[in-house]
Order: C-alpha cells, then structure tokens, then sequence
C-alpha cells in the first residue's frame, strides 16, 4: 500500500485539509501531521527555539504543538517513517492563492519544500478565492479535492515527473465544476503596502498587515514559453507549476565575475 504523508498551513481543523484527506485516503494509507494553529505566510522556517510534541488527533493523525508546516514534514519524516519513508508529500489545501512569489512566503509551498530536500516527491495545493477575506464562507474544495486526487493517483502510478529537489505547486480556480490544467510559470506578483497601524487601549501603537489583491504583471522574457500561473488561474485553468529550490540566477554569474574584476 501506497504511504502518503499530508501536511497544511491553516492548522489541523481546516477545512481544506479535510477534504484532501477524504479525496485521498481511497489511493493510500494516510499520515497527517499538521500545525496545531495557523502557519500562514510562515515561509520555510524551523521551529529552533523550543520543544515540540506531537499530540494525536484520531488514528494516523497529529498536531504537531505549534510547529510550523516544514517542522511537520521534517519531524514526521524522522519520527513517524522510520522503516518506510512516505511515497509522496501532499500539503494543502490551502486557503487562498499561493502563486508568483508568493511561494517564497508560503507555509504550504514550503512543506512541499521540506519534503523535496529529503528526496520525497510532493505537491503544494492551494485554492484561489475571489478577494482578500479569508474568513468569509466563500469556500468550496470540490474542484480542488477532485484535482488533488487526480493529480496524485497519476504521480503514484506514473511516477513524479520532476527532477530532484523540485515540486508541484498547484492553484484551483475559484467557483468553477471543472477546469482544464494548465503547465505554468510562477508570475510576477505586485505589491502594495496594506499595513494597519492602530492603537491599543493603553495607548501602544500596533501595526496590522493585511492582505494585497493578486494584482501580476508578465514577464518580458523567459527561458520557455508558458503561461503565469496568475493568467491561468485568471483565465479559468488550474495551474500547475514545476518549482525549483535552487534560486541561483545563473545568467548573472558571468556578470558578477566581470564586475569584480573591474
């Protein structure tokens, strides 16, 4: 039987971990480790600083006591498979998009992320929503369940179709039955400045960040033709993009050797 391992960002109880897990239990035996509280935008960080523990839930199923998702992955790894490493790491489903650079920040992009280092083929899934409230009753994981289950039954029969220490980042478009996949490039997101400053009861001055609209530009050049995952995502299309941890800009290598030469 096929081991697979899932993880999320949002905590245990969120909902789009549910429905990952229910779309996927029928392809395998399912270990959950997930954060005993919301890990948003925690990016690929380590918990260095104190203990953590897991705590079980139900049958295969933890909370790890405010880990965050990359800690999940590594502890699971091992603690929990110490005999048979898992056949893939599947993180999400995800509350809102996490495309262009986005990844960099992302929780759910960075499990995928832990798992790839320890050479374990994952994806991340995240589902769009139409604005920035995160809290409203907006969402629906029937696409994104159907794609996640889809998506992962082809990789444990076909193989994972990429190169080491890469991974899939998945997004789901918003309020569609079905959609057509798309193989995409991460955008360019652009940013805003949506920081709140208020002032508590005694006076303290606090700051509040808040959530940017996706607003992209395109990219004038790339090294193979494709579509954003943002235009994809805008045009109705899962997206589906082949991300790699190795952030070295190759073409500058050259020029920084001349420039320090000068």
């Amino acid at each position: 039987m096929r081991e697979i391992l899932i993880t999320n960002d949002d905590g245990y109880e969120s909902e789009g971990l549910h429905a990952l897990i229910e779309a996927i239990r029928p392809l395998g035996h399912v270990t959950v480790v997930a954060p005993s509280t919301e890990k948003s935008a925690c990016g690929h960080s380590l918990t260095l600083t104190r203990p953590m523990r897991f705590i079980g839930v139900d049958d295969d199923f933890y909370k790890l006591d405010d880990g965050t998702p990359s800690d999940c992955i590594y502890l699971a790894l091992h603690s929990l498979f110490e005999e048979r490493r898992p056949d893939i790491v599947l993180s999400g489903i995800n509350k809102g998009a996490n495309m262009g650079e986005d990844i960099t920040y992302s929780g759910t992009a960075s499990a995928a992320m832990e798992a790839v280092l320890h050479g374990i083929p994952a994806v991340a899934f995240s589902q769009v929503t139409p604005h920035t409230d995160t809290k409203a009753p907006i969402y629906d994981f029937t696409l994104a369940a159907r794609v996640a289950a889809k998506l992962t039954e082809k990789i444990l029969n076909g193989g994972f179709p990429l190169a080491p220490r890469r991974f899939l980042n998945v997004n789901i478009p918003h309020g569609q039955r079905d959609a057509a996949w798309k193989i995409t490039h991460a955008g360019y997101r652009l940013y805003g400045n949506d920081a709140h400053r208020h002032h508590n009861p005694r006076g303290e001055e606090y700051y509040w960040l808040g959530l940017h609209p996706l607003n992209w530009q395109s990219r004038e050049s790339l090294p193979y033709p494709s579509m954003s995952d943002f235009d994809a995502i805008h045009a109705g299309y899962v997206s589906i993009s082949p991300i790699q941890l190795d952030m070295t800009a190759y073409d500058d290598i050259a020029r920084l050797e001349r420039w320090l030469e000068r």
